[in-house]
């Protein structure tokens, strides 16, 4: 059976350095595990995500992308700082999912900002977050500053290194596979 990999990008912006770092963290570690990955946005649940109260008032698309992250294998979560913390709508994500659905779960944590200044936003606030889901949150965090890329795209060595170093941390739910023709990048 291949693992599935689900990124969330707690960004609305297109394009997105967001998106592009979660994207890019999962492509890395589904072609490493052997794995499958999609990545989302925000604006990929549409409209219905900002109306919900519950995970009921979703509309087909937002409700099969939350199902999708909710039976993920592992999922790579990031959201911009915004105010320094993640984005309203991120939250707002995760509080219509069920406390215990991500218990367990590995999780990779990364935030994109304009500085240095947000670095801790992964340890004191995104953490936080999927410790109250119980979710098994790995140890290295991905924070991406504005100097880190290049063209919209991850660049600096000390973050490409610092990815590398937190997708082997998934080995011990995705397994030391061998990667195979079935890896592909969302």
């Amino acid at each position: 059976m291949v693992a599935r990999i689900v990124g969330i990008a707690g960004s609305w912006s297109v394009p997105s350095r967001t998106r592009t770092l979660v994207g890019l963290i999962g492509t890395k570690a589904a072609g490493r595990f052997g794995a499958v990955h999609e990545t989302f946005a925000l604006n990929d649940l549409g409209p219905s995500l900002g109306q919900a109260f519950t995970i009921d008032g979703l509309d087909a698309q937002a409700r099969g992308i939350v199902d999708r992250i909710v039976s993920a294998d592992a999922l790579v979560v990031g959201s911009p700082v915004y105010k320094g913390s993640y984005t309203g709508l991120f939250k707002h994500l995760f509080d219509l999912i069920d406390p215990s659905a991500l218990a367990g779960k590995p999780v990779l944590l990364t935030a994109t900002g304009g500085g240095d200044k947000h670095a801790l936003v992964v340890e004191h606030h995104l953490r936080p977050l999927f410790g109250f889901f119980e979710a098994a949150t790995l140890p290295t965090g991905i924070y991406a500053g504005s100097a880190d890329f290049l063209d919209g795209v991850p660049a600096s060595p000390a973050l490409l290194s610092r990815i590398d170093r937190a997708v082997e941390q998934l080995a011990p739910w995705l397994g030391a596979q061998v990667p195979t023709a079935l890896a592909v990048g969302a």
